[in-house]
């Protein structure tokens, strides 16, 4: 008689624990489609083909954790952009960080010694 009740016992425990850990993974969801946390609204080129226009539209998109970082402010006035971005990184904090590395590296590959820092614009 005590058998039966401990099965009936681990059974409603079993599911209750299997009830609570769908409920968690449903509210996961794909950051696709969302802006994250702005930090500044980058001015972007008016150009389809422009590259940092086609790096924000590619981060906006992206499903997991992204990244996009541009020059700062100044880039309006000195008459160019550079930018760098990363996709669906492991963490929000990795992809800031590749982010940054890749518009780190624009500036040096275009040896950019006056002008905006690289800034973080938007995560997610």
């Amino acid at each position: 008689m005590e058998m039966r009740h401990y099965r009936k016992t681990a059974a409603s425990v079993l599911a209750g624990f299997l009830i609570f850990v769908t409920n968690g993974t449903g509210q996961a969801e794909s950051l696709a489609g969302s802006k994250g946390d702005m930090r500044f609204s980058p001015v972007l080129g008016s150009g389809v083909k422009d590259p940092c226009s086609k790096a924000y539209k590619a981060y906006v998109a992206a499903s997991g954790h992204s990244a996009y970082a541009t020059t700062g402010f100044v880039r309006v006035r000195d008459g160019y952009i550079l930018c760098g971005a990363n996709y669906n990184a492991p963490s929000q904090k990795a992809a800031e960080d590749l982010a940054m590395k890749s518009c780190q590296s624009a500036r040096s590959h275009y040896k950019v010694a006056a002008g905006g820092q690289c800034q973080i614009a938007a995560s997610k």
